[in-house]
């Protein structure tokens, strides 16, 4: 029977951490989704009032069913919140509907690592999807001839770009995070101690993006010693 040290090594700790780390975000929205805003603003009316102040009128905000499922989609150019954070007066739903207005700011601005992003999101798509097929190919039919060792190479190499998509998310959250907790700050939208359950509930999120990082790192390493130890008892 196989067993497989690799994955036990490299994914399985990183695994563990986003198990972890999206159940922290789960308990820090729970937890400030109680603590209310004293000015009684609701998340979309603090998304709109970020939105104006940074001469972005023509970004509508709708609502989105799910929970935590709150995005900006550059390609509609809109806003989408779901109903608990769209409605919501709480210290979480302020935070994070500033986040995502965040984001239409890097778009409407031009902040590089977000630039980067989508522009590699085609290729990465792609490559997520041919990389194991390729591995495995490679890695069968690896005693047929070099070009099939190459080959796996080839899908370990399209791998890596989910690494590289991971890593320019990181600076564009903790970006969108930081607009989000200045305009907050800057214009009394929370107090002091209300800010600083916003910043508890976003601090938690990003570190899911750490956490997806670590597992898109902990496979790559893994398909690569796979590879690698397959061509050194082809050889």
């Amino acid at each position: 029977m196989y067993f497989d040290w690799t994955y036990l090594v490299f994914v399985v700790p990183a695994m563990i951490f986003a198990m972890i780390a999206s159940a922290s975000v789960d308990s820090t929205f729970k937890k400030y989704s109680q603590q209310l805003s004293s000015r009684g603003i609701t998340g979309a009316q603090a998304a709109r009032f970020v939105l104006d102040k940074n001469g972005l009128q023509n970004i509508p905000i709708e609502t989105i069913s799910g929970k935590l499922t709150d995005h900006y989609d550059p390609r509609s150019n809109v806003i989408r919140l779901s109903s608990d954070v769209y409605s919501g007066t709480s210290t979480a739903a302020i935070g994070v509907a500033c986040h995502e207005v965040g984001h239409a700011i890097q778009h409407a601005t031009g902040y590089t690592p977000i630039k980067i992003r989508t522009a590699i999101v085609p290729i990465t798509n792609i490559g997520s999807k041919m990389a194991v097929p390729l591995i495995l190919i490679g890695i069968i039919l690896s005693s047929l001839g070099e070009f099939f060792v190459w080959l796996a190479y080839a899908g370990v190499i399209l791998y890596s770009l989910t690494v590289v998509f991971q890593l320019v998310t990181l600076p564009t959250e903790f970006n969108a995070s930081h607009r989000a907790l200045v305009t907050i700050r800057d214009n009394g939208i929370l107090t002091n101690d209300e800010l600083a359950g916003a910043r508890k509930v976003l601090t938690a999120a990003a570190m899911t993006y750490v956490a997806a990082l670590a597992v898109a790192f902990g496979q790559l390493l893994r398909l690569l010693i796979i590879v690698s130890g397959g061509r050194s008892r082809r050889n």
